[in-house]
């Protein structure tokens, strides 16, 4: 049997999207998709402009036959910790046996190459990433910088070469391999050559236009546009969520909450977060004491070592309180469970199988999860890995973000703060 897993945040499912999926179905060959999607916030510290079940349920309406939240405390790390939690909880399923994303260079062997440096830390790679970063580049750039040195020093390959890891599926291609070699996984990867804009273009470019610029078109009601850069089965869906008042969700309405929150933090506080080290945390509290909009928050804390989505990140982590103790302990032993949001007649099979093999427990209707972890804690059969008490912190995470994200909603009467309690997985005959 053969499962394909796919990462994917569909924020919204697009035509670009579509291809990639086709695409990995024909290299694979599959019985079964599976598709780990981030929830309701996603790696570049936004809010998805619909929310994950409407999501879900494109994605099984064009060929995916299960779909699993990736974490909340995943979903909104930098590429490494999004790759890395998405990767392992493909991995737990135990039944995934490849993998296929998206990629800019489509150079598979060049992409394994750079996770192996970054993996063995040869020298003088490790020297080289400290005078990167010295000199105040951030972590990405430092990393590609080294990188360049590197091997124009091992002559290894055209250090020249390096200079394609800008692209972002690129970056997270070799975060997914890396992660799949740290876990010593089984699973196969592959890649396709990704097609359309660049993912920051928010210019309308037809039938491959950007998932940044769709969502703007989408706010916009650029409908004609929008109709021309999303499948018809995407359009329907996206059309009925904001007609019923379920979007669109955008940064922006969190902006009173985000700078309150700030305001009402101090530094002492803030390094208790995640990620809040090297003065950022100052820059935070003294940017929100004068700063009346978000993007002017954004700008004011802003600098040459702290990427846009970086600080994103950051507000999201100040907002929800990620504290560093709980992140760390996420990433030591990952995912807990497999959340399901959704799946097909067909996906119904496989999840048949992966309960019977899974090393963490899948987790269908939400309310029912301390029932789950018991059940896990008394299964004599030794495979599953859990800690019930990170079990409930992560789940109970992935509510409050879906509660924050409802209250965006338009309709007053949608914002229920239980919605994940309340909406079963979607399931698509």
């Amino acid at each position: 049997m053969r499962v394909l897993g796919i990462i994917v945040e569909y924020n919204p499912f697009h035509n670009g999207h579509l291809h990639h999926l086709k695409a990995a179905k024909e290299l694979v060959k599959p019985d079964y998709t599976v598709a780990v999607m981030s929830g309701n916030f996603c790696q570049r510290g936004e809010p998805a402009i619909i929310d994950k079940f409407s999501r879900a349920q494109i994605a099984l309406l064009n060929g995916v036959d299960v779909v699993f939240e990736l974490p909340f405390v995943f979903a909104i790390q930098d590429a490494g910790g999004f790759a890395k939690g998405a990767v392992w909880l493909l991995e737990r399923t135990k039944v995934v046996t490849d993998i296929v994303f998206g990629s800019e260079s489509a150079n598979l062997d060049f992409l394994t190459k750079i996770a192996t440096v970054m993996i063995q830390q040869p020298e003088p790679f490790p020297a080289l990433m400290r005078e990167e970063l010295k000199k105040g580049n951030s972590f990405p750039n430092a990393r590609k910088y080294a990188l360049l040195r590197y091997f124009e020093v091992t002559k290894e390959m055209d250090p020249k070469e390096v200079l394609k890891i800008e692209k972002s599926n690129d970056i997270l291609g070799i975060e997914y391999i890396r992660s799949l070699m740290e876990l010593r996984s089984e699973i196969k990867v592959r890649v396709v050559k990704r097609v359309g804009a660049e993912d920051h273009d928010i210019s309308f470019k037809g039938k491959f236009s950007s998932a940044t610029a769709i969502r703007k078109m989408i706010v916009d009601g650029q409908w004609e546009k929008v109709s021309q850069a999303v499948p018809e089965t995407s359009l329907k869906i996206i059309y009925k969520e904001l007609n019923e008042g379920r979007g669109p969700v955008t940064l922006d309405q969190l902006e009173q909450v985000i700078l309150a929150q700030v305001r009402l933090s101090n530094r002492d506080k803030l390094q208790q977060l995640y990620g809040f080290s090297e003065g950022i945390d100052l820059r935070f509290v003294e940017c929100a004491m004068k700063s009346g909009e978000l993007q002017q928050f954004f700008e004011c804390v802003k600098a040459k070592r702290f990427t846009m989505s970086k600080i994103r990140r950051l507000a999201l982590y100040a907002l929800f309180e990620v504290s560093q103790e709980f992140l760390d302990r996420c990433n030591e032993v990952g995912p807990q469970y497999l959340r399901v949001l959704g799946f097909t007649t067909k996906g119904r099979e496989l999840l048949s199988f992966i309960k019977k093999k899974s090393t963490v427990p899948v987790l269908s209707v939400c309310s029912m999860y301390k029932k789950v972890i018991e059940k896990a804690l008394k299964d004599k059969s030794g495979r599953f890995i859990i800690d019930p008490r990170l079990f409930e912190n992560q789940l109970l995470m992935d509510v409050k973000s879906t509660s924050i994200h409802s209250l965006l909603f338009p309709n007053k009467s949608e914002r229920s703060a239980e919605r994940d309690f309340r909406v079963p997985p979607v399931i698509v005959t």
